[in-house]
């Protein structure tokens, strides 16, 4: 690509009426996996875009440019803190400039139908006007820095399982009042610049060529004058898009359009004026970003920074949820001895797998922000909970003494000998995509790799070994086969779809002793089967674990022999970003084997046990009654391990609040019989009964109700005001802490209708605020509604909202299932609207 400096901004018109056929056809397509075309004769340059939803990675997926991670959209979410989540945003802005990035690819505003959904840890709630008010509050933080927002994926796009063919089938109520809503209420409150469609279909056409999604309700009925594009390798057809309103397709180089549009236009299926419209809105969003001054190619830098820490560190902390706390065993007591027990316990999982994951500045263990609080706290494994094997990169050393491996590349295959190398690289991750990897002399997507180094065990026992790849491999140490992917090779997950089940072997290993670890591995050509329906990934990926062998009974005998030994212990578990991952969804909501096990065990062993828990959605807990102490900790960034020991101690004082419920098993959540795809449909027979609006119809107990959220303090809401103009509902209450420690307390607004001529949840959140107290202090909080926003509904016969003549309880307190106040409004007679 070439590189043009920064120019003084265009004329759209102008360059429009000046561009070429060919030049208007480029612009339909990206160039590349991140930067849109360029016409530099008319000084039109390139731009740049990037993930994502939680950190802005920049262009590399493969040794990438580390970057500011912040916590998992699930994780922001439970902070119930507008502002705080807006600053989120300018930080992402501000990292995305720093990347020469002008468009960020986020955020995830899609609805968590079921616990099991693989991007559920990416989405805000289970609640749409909670996911709403948090995405406008995301994109004002990103747009306030100039870099421009992409709200995703519209719409529907609420499952892994065949989503490029799913067809989600759903009443257009639904579709209006909870799916369609975060979107409806983000480009009212923030005005996205851009938005990115999704993979499925929707009532059987594709988002993507969609003339009602597109046309009809986001670019008539709201109004939306930017740019829509699709999700990568998500536009399926040439004409049925251009027509329906999709103006970029990504990534490029273009597969579907490009001489297809030619085509299109020789034969007459377009006109030229179906193609000026898409470009104009392409020129319109580079001329929008020219004012970063972000040149072409601009160099990839990072701005890591104590002020950057501090920020997600309490960015981190204020998201985490105190579930549970009988007897107040939370916080512990730095004088008391302790051990940190678990899976999670020495291993940062600070973000979710996929798209959304990245390489961060850095990343803090529960284990280490423990350890700096508290030097002398005891660590024992107690469950290997991994999916794949951990990254060998944490064991090994390159010849120089680096820990990590030495990648050498080369065009030919290990059986020609005297191979020449044309590259050699340090890698510190050994989960290797290489779809970014590139090379002057590698013209195609098939050459071979070595990764080399050496591994010194701490004690004589036996280690596994593992592979997973889009390609081929082999494992040898000193010289000896132990994982063998390439004579005979099982489909898998891995590398969103695309790649092999993980191989793993076992060999014993001495300490003390040096062993040569060499990977052998052939790029995506050289794979013995497809995966039908996967994207693709140019060269493919590998990635390799190593492992002690551990036993599950044996590790937990070591757990409850250490609980034994001390006054109290954290109990770290959970999933991670092998567990919860773009690509596919979990198989259950169980914890993985052996953690229920291990947590039982050592709260029997030692009841003074907290247990933290890190996942991005819902994990089912059989031993919930027996535990007196959870916390809920998310995927939290680069802080992750801190922010769990600030709130361990009592540095900081817990106050979020869950953003969608805690069924007590995945069989109880209203998507389970019509979750996963049936022969590429999904039927959405829930309705609009999703999440809390399901568990409380149906009167259906939960593990933690959607909203709940504990303190080591407590607070009192009174003196509940409601008024109303008819246009806005002005709700105030005094919020009092009345306990000895400074904490924040969330009022929450629901609404209730009295006699609906249809069936309606109980309530609808439709409000929220968070307000911080020292300890003894009141304030007044005032939270305006939109009238019409808090009492229609979708008539589907009229095709529009209605506001139904009828009164409306007001319903106030801190989370879905306590709403001790309320008070009521009137809507005096029955009005339909549509638009925003």
């Amino acid at each position: 690509m070439g590189s043009l400096p920064v120019q003084t901004t265009f004329d759209v018109d102008d360059v429009l009426s000046q561009l070429t056929i060919a030049e208007k056809v480029a612009l339909l397509s990206g160039i590349d996996f991140w930067h849109t075309a360029p016409v530099h004769r008319l000084g039109v340059p390139s731009i740049r875009v990037s993930d994502g939803p939680n950190g802005v990675r920049g262009t590399r997926f493969f040794n990438g440019v580390p970057a500011a991670c912040l916590p998992c959209g699930t994780g922001l979410a439970a902070t119930w803190d507008a502002d705080l989540v807006r600053k989120g945003g300018a930080l992402q802005g501000a990292e995305a400039i720093a990347k020469g990035a002008s468009v960020i690819l986020g955020p995830t505003t899609n609805m968590q139908r079921s616990p099991l959904g693989g991007r559920g840890f990416e989405s805000f709630s289970e609640d749409p006007y909670l996911a709403g008010a948090l995405s406008a509050a995301t994109i004002n933080g990103i747009q306030s820095t100039g870099v421009s927002a992409t709200i995703k994926h519209f719409v529907c796009n609420d499952q892994e399982d065949q989503r490029q063919a799913i067809d989600s089938i759903i009443t257009e109520r639904a579709l209006r009042e909870i799916y369609l809503m975060p979107f409806q209420m983000a480009q009212r409150d923030s005005k996205p610049d851009c938005y990115m469609t999704a993979y499925n279909r929707v009532n059987g056409t594709h988002a993507s060529e969609s003339p009602r999604l597109i046309k009809d309700v986001l670019r008539g009925e709201w109004g939306f004058d930017g740019l829509t594009m699709s999700d990568w390798f998500g536009t399926y057809s040439t004409t049925e898009a251009i027509k329906a309103g999709l103006d970029l397709e990504m990534p490029g180089p273009s597969y579907i359009r490009g001489h297809l549009v030619n085509q299109a236009l020789g034969c007459g299926k377009l006109l030229v004026p179906d193609v000026d419209e898409r470009v104009r809105e392409v020129l319109k969003l580079v001329k929008k970003t020219q004012a970063l001054g972000i040149p072409e190619n601009a160099p990839e830098t990072t701005i890591d920074s104590p002020e950057t820490s501090a920020f997600l560190r309490s960015l981190s902390s204020n998201g985490l949820v105190l579930l549970k706390n009988n007897h107040n065993i939370l916080p512990l007591n730095k004088k008391k001895t302790t051990a940190v027990i678990g899976p999670n316990a020495a291993y940062a999982s600070y973000c979710g797998g996929g798209s959304a994951s990245l390489l961060p500045y850095y990343a803090v263990s529960p284990l280490d922000g423990i350890r700096k609080q508290m030097p002398e706290a005891k660590y024992a494994l107690g469950a290997p909970a991994w999916k794949a094997l951990p990254l060998m990169t944490r064991l090994t050393k390159t010849k120089t003494g680096e820990e990590g491996l030495t990648m050498t590349v080369f065009l030919d295959p290990p059986s020609v000998v005297h191979r020449k190398a044309i590259d050699e690289v340090f890698v510190n991750k050994s989960d290797i995509l290489l779809v970014d990897y590139k090379h002057p002399l590698i013209k195609t997507s098939l050459y071979w790799i070595e990764l080399n180094g050496t591994f010194t065990p701490e004690r004589t026992t036996e280690y596994d070994f593992s592979m997973c790849c889009a390609g081929t491999g082999k494992i040898f140490v000193d010289g000896e086969l132990v994982v063998d992917n390439e004579t005979h090779q099982r489909p898998g997950n891995s590398f969103f779809g695309s790649g092999t089940a993980e191989e793993i072997g076992r060999v014993k290993l001495e300490e003390g002793k040096s062993y040569g670890i060499k990977v052998a591995f052939g790029t995506l050509p050289t794979m013995t089967f497809s995966s039908p329906g996967t994207t693709g990934f140019g060269a493919g990926g590998l990635r390799v674990g190593l492992e002690r062998k551990a036993e599950i009974g044996i590790e937990i005998e070591r757990a409850v022999q250490l609980a034994k030994e001390v006054d109290q212990v954290i109990l770290c578990a959970g999933l991670n970003s092998e567990w919860e991952s773009e690509g596919y969804d979990r198989e259950h909501m169980d914890l993985p084997p052996g953690s229920d096990d291990l947590i039982k065990a050592v709260v029997a062993a030692n009841p003074n046990t907290a247990v933290v828990i890190q996942s991005g959605t819902p994990v089912t807990m059989p031993w919930l009654k027996d535990v007196p102490a959870i916390l809920q900790a998310w995927y939290g960034g680069n802080e992750t391990g801190n922010a769990i020991a600030d709130v361990v101690f009592g540095n900081t004082n817990p106050s979020g609040k869950l953003p969608l419920s805690f069924p007590i098993r995945n069989e109880d959540n209203p998507a389970f019989l019509n979750y996963k795809s049936e022969r590429n449909r999904a039927v959405y027979g829930e309705d609009v009964y999703i999440g809390y609006r399901f568990y409380e119809k149906t009167n259906k107990e939960v593990a933690f109700p959607f909203g709940h959220g504990l303190s080591y303090t407590t607070f009192d809401i009174t003196d509940l005001s409601v008024e109303d103009d008819d246009i806005d509902i002005f709700v105030s209450a005094t919020v009092t802490n009345t306990g000895k420690v400074d904490g924040a307390q969330v009022v929450q607004v629901y609404f209730s209708q009295r006699n609906p001529s249809l069936n309606r949840p109980m309530k609808e959140l439709k409000g929220f605020t968070k307000t911080f107290l020292k300890a003894g202090e009141s304030k007044t909080v005032e939270i305006v509604i939109s009238k019409k926003y808090a009492t229609s509904f979708w008539d589907e016969a009229r095709d529009a909202w209605v506001m139904e003549k009828d009164v409306f309880d007001v319903l106030v307190g801190d989370s879905s299932a306590n709403t001790p106040l309320k008070a009521q409004v009137t809507v005096r007679r029955t009005e339909w609207w549509t638009g925003l």
